[in-house]
């Protein structure tokens, strides 16, 4: 099964001006597909509002049949797009909005919105980090999984699943996400204990990069 994510940027740094809603991109995933696992990678929830968020993500949920993962971080302030809009730009503040939000979230999944999602006990919250920092690992081990950012190679992300694996109950379910350029060897990634990887195109693909992937399949 693979997977498809969509960032949620504004705006985005040069050379990219064309910017595609990703709500309403994966609501049309969802409707044309029936196997792949669709996601955000990542939406920052200190610049949105939760309640809309919450239904956003069920409605995707419901769309997509169970299929829809929630990728949530801090987001980049490499593109200007936070100070542009008047958004929190303050890191420590971003953190605490961000996890203000995850814990509204989870309630409004729990039943104080109708409907419900699909996937119980909720949908799965992948949590974004910038390597080495360990406050995002930490965040993300109160959730479903962790993505990475920034790896240097497979040896620094075994030395974090080796972290996790000593601070999560044993044989709890925790998805570790690594994001490679196209055509590279996930086996090494797997080895150091990541449970997915996710193609990464890099700012500007083109389309016969990305149905060059898609074809040739799952790895």
């Amino acid at each position: 099964m693979r997977t498809c994510a969509r960032s949620c940027h504004v705006v985005y740094r040069a050379p990219v001006r064309a910017v595609a809603d990703p709500w309403v991109a994966l609501a049309a995933v969802a409707c044309a597909t029936s196997r792949l696992r669709i996601g955000t990678l990542v939406t920052p929830l200190s610049r949105r509002r939760v309640q809309k968020v919450a239904r956003e993500t069920v409605t995707l949920d419901v769309l997509s049949a169970g299929r829809f993962t929630f990728g949530v971080g801090l987001g980049s302030i490499r593109n200007g797009e936070l100070e542009r809009f008047g958004e929190v730009t303050d890191a420590r503040e971003r953190a605490r909005l961000l996890d203000e939000g995850l814990a509204d979230l989870a309630r409004y999944w729990d039943g104080e919105f109708e409907p419900v999602p699909l996937q119980r006990p909720r949908i799965p919250v992948w949590v974004a980090g910038e390597w080495p920092h360990r406050r995002p690992v930490r965040r993300a081990q109160r959730w479903d999984g962790l993505v990475p950012i920034g790896l240097p190679g497979p040896a620094a992300l075994a030395e974090l699943t080796g972290e996790i694996r000593e601070s999560l109950p044993a044989g709890a379910p925790f998805e570790v996400v690594v994001p490679i350029p196209p055509g590279d060897d996930p086996d090494p990634w797997g080895r150091a204990g990541a449970t997915w990887t996710v193609t990464d195109f890099g700012i500007q693909p083109t389309l016969a990069q990305v149905r060059a992937v898609v074809d040739a399949g799952p790895r």
